[in-house]
């Protein structure tokens, strides 16, 4: 059995490594040739701690898992990032454990890779102002993923509590790009791209606020009753998501379903754009949304990905079990 510990993981995997990893996945998914198994998630009563479970097949690469983890909210308090999780390979053909990978800069790699997945694929190609709601731990990896994905000339952003953007000017100013702090107004008025990136349970964005030709990448809603923006938003716009299941019971899309401002069938998984099945943007003036609930299977291509990697470096651990 392979180890690939969760400190060999920042400088082993890139970010690119991991957008070709899930980009080829969410092709799968929409051939039907890779699923992902219900998600189990639960509050274990204790350390405010929620556990669960994201897990599936790709038939396609072989890649057999699951991720297990959760969020315990105390950890800043003991040095430790407040999500943990590790993702567990198994031998598609025997069952047998394969390898063992530290997930928690793997997930923050493979979200933020899902969301530059649709501003690839989604966004106009002449956007130049990208915004970022939200300005936590996530929002970071969020922003210098989409920066590789147009020739963005600003940043602007949002968050609740002004004195955190920190993180945000940071990658700004690593790849020169000027960066400022605006209100939701001028944010939604003057950016072509926007990134969602927040633990919001009321809605944030409306759609008022939001002009035509905007692409949105809507990343925090990943739990019945989350909600960053207007359920009036998704209605206005061209949904497309990892997977229509969870985005219609635990995304951003389960607000303006239950509300009937929106249909599960008008949901477009992003895998049928990148395999070629599915248009995507179709105009110019038209709001596409990118609803990113987070799938098992994205978890297991990164790690696969990181297995590889560490292989043909010599950075692998291997141990008999």
């Amino acid at each position: 059995m392979i180890i690939v510990p969760e400190s060999a993981i920042d400088g082993l995997v890139t970010q690119d490594d991991c957008i070709a990893a899930v980009e080829k996945v969410f092709a799968s998914m929409a051939k039907r040739t890779a699923r992902n198994f219900p998600v189990v998630r639960e509050a274990i009563g204790h350390a405010d701690a929620l556990y669960g479970f994201k897990s599936g097949f790709d038939r396609e690469s072989l890649a057999l898992g699951l991720k297990a983890g959760g969020f315990w909210p105390g950890n800043a308090g003991k040095g430790l990032t407040n999500h943990q999780s590790t993702v567990f390979l198994f031998d598609a053909d025997t069952g047998r454990c394969r390898a063992v990978v530290g997930g928690n800069l793997l997930t923050a790699l493979r979200t933020a890779a899902a969301s530059a997945i649709s501003i690839r694929h989604l966004a106009r190609e002449d956007a130049r102002v990208i915004g970022m709601i939200g300005a936590g731990h996530q929002s970071a990896f969020q922003l210098r993923a989409a920066l590789g994905q147009r020739t963005f000339e600003r940043v602007l952003a949002w968050n609740l509590h002004p004195g955190m953007f920190g993180r945000l000017e940071s990658v700004a100013r690593e790849h020169g790009v000027p960066f400022e702090a605006v209100d939701l107004d001028r944010l939604g008025a003057e950016a072509d791209v926007i990134v969602t990136i927040t633990s919001s349970f009321d809605p944030i964005l409306k759609a008022s606020q939001v002009r035509p030709g905007t692409h949105l990448a809507c990343m925090g809603t990943d739990t019945k009753g989350k909600q960053e923006v207007e359920a009036a938003l998704l209605a206005a716009a061209t949904v497309f998501t990892d997977e229509v299941a969870q985005s219609v019971s635990i995304g951003e899309a389960q607000h303006a379903v239950a509300g009937g401002l929106l249909q599960e069938a008008d949901i477009v998984e992003i895998g049928a754009v990148i395999a070629g099945d599915h248009p995507g943007r179709t105009s110019a003036a038209e709001i596409t949304l990118f609803d990113g609930t987070g799938v098992g299977l994205q978890d297991l291509a990164v790690a696969s990905a990181a297995v590889d990697l560490a292989v043909a470096k010599g950075l692998a651990v291997e141990v008999d079990f």
